[in-house]
C-alpha cells in the first residue's frame, strides 16, 4: 500500500493538475486577432505541492475503486509564485494490481481568472505515463479556455506544467 499512496500522489500531484519545473517560464503566441484563427499561448508552471491527502474510502488493504487523493500547492513561473491550485482524483480501474486509472478534476488559480482542466490518465509500477489533461473552461480572463495541459512530474511534489491555452 506505500508503494501505491507515493505513486499515486506522485502521479495526482502530475496532473491539473498539472504545472511545473525550475526551467525559466517559456511563452509562445500563435498569429492572429482576437477573434478568428483562435490564439494559441503556451506557457509553463511549476507545482508545487502543499497538501496531499489520500482517502481510502472502503478502509481495505490496497488501492480500491473509489480512492481518492485530495492534493493542493502553489504555482510558480520563472521561480515568481503566481497562483495556486487545488485537484481531486479518483482511481477508477485498479486492475491489474500493479497499475490504476486516475479521472482528475483540477483548476489553476491565477492572477486573471482561473483555469479548470480534466482527464484520465493510467498508473503503472514504473509510474505515470504521459498526462494531458483536458482544459475544460475557465473564469476571468480564461473564462473561454479550450485546450491541454501536459504534465511532467520532477519529484513527489513538484511538477512542471505546460499549459497550450486557445482563447
Amino acid at each position: 500500500m506505500r508503494h501505491f499512496k507515493h505513486v499515486g500522489l506522485s502521479a495526482a500531484t502530475g496532473l491539473a493538475a498539472l504545472l511545473f519545473c525550475s526551467h525559466p517560464a517559456s511563452a509562445a503566441t500563435g498569429s492572429g486577432g482576437d477573434s478568428y484563427p483562435p490564439r494559441e499561448e503556451v506557457f509553463q508552471l511549476v507545482a508545487k505541492q502543499t497538501q496531499g491527502t489520500f482517502v481510502d474510502v472502503d478502509g481495505s488493504s490496497g488501492p480500491s475503486q473509489g480512492d481518492e487523493f485530495v492534493i493542493t500547492g502553489n504555482l510558480f513561473r520563472a521561480s515568481v509564485a503566481v497562483g495556486t491550485y487545488s485537484q481531486i482524483c479518483t482511481l477508477t480501474r485498479t486492475a491489474p494490481m500493479d497499475e490504476f486509472d486516475l479521472q482528475c478534476a483540477a483548476d489553476l488559480a491565477l492572477p486573471l481568472g482561473q483555469i479548470t482542466v480534466e482527464g484520465r490518465f493510467t498508473v503503472t509500477a514504473a509510474g505515470p505515463g504521459n498526462i494531458d489533461l483536458a482544459i475544460t473552461g475557465g473564469t476571468g480572463r480564461y473564462r473561454t479556455a479550450q485546450g491541454f495541459v501536459h504534465a511532467d512530474n520532477v519529484s513527489n511534489t513538484e511538477t512542471t506544467i505546460t499549459v497550450h491555452l486557445i482563447r
